[in-house]
């Protein structure tokens, strides 16, 4: 098996497990942690084009277990993010980082979050390595290991 198709396997176990497991998780600090992970995404490479915005915006309204929070509210909290890391990349991947290290002591939320951006990541059909280094920066924060996610 390819590793393309090996992480397609893993992506669908990771989002069928999450669909089973979403509706704990409907809390202010999972929606900014989650949106903070695919802005991180979105900036990856060191900036973020309108139509990378746009696709990553429509991945997010589209997935089936981010649909327990208001579009709307996760629309706003992805552009707070986004626009942060456009105004200043550093300052605004500290604060998204800072975002999701709120999950820390809530392991299966944090796991969610990290799942998430690999899924967002890998939509696409290219889980690049910016992208990598982006989730694994998220797991640092909330002290798992990246290996726990083949990275």
């Amino acid at each position: 098996m390819s590793f393309w198709d090996n992480l397609k396997d893993k992506v669908a176990g990771m989002n069928a497990s999450l669909q089973t497991n979403i509706s704990k998780f409907k809390n202010a600090e999972f929606a900014s942690g989650t949106m903070a992970m695919c802005a991180m995404i979105a900036a990856a490479d060191g900036t973020i084009s309108g139509q990378e915005k746009g696709k990553i915006a429509t991945l997010i309204t589209n997935n089936e277990m981010l649909k327990i929070f208001p579009a709307a509210e996760l629309k706003q909290k992805f552009d707070h993010f986004c626009d942060k890391m456009t105004a200043d990349y550093d300052f605004g991947k500290v604060e998204a980082i800072q975002a999701i290290a709120k999950l820390k002591s809530k392991p299966d939320q944090a796991r969610a979050v990290i799942q998430i951006g690999i899924i967002i990541g890998g939509a696409d059909g290219n889980f690049d390595s910016d992208e990598k280094k982006a989730v694994k920066e998220a797991c640092s924060a909330v002290g798992i290991s990246p290996a726990d996610f083949d990275l």
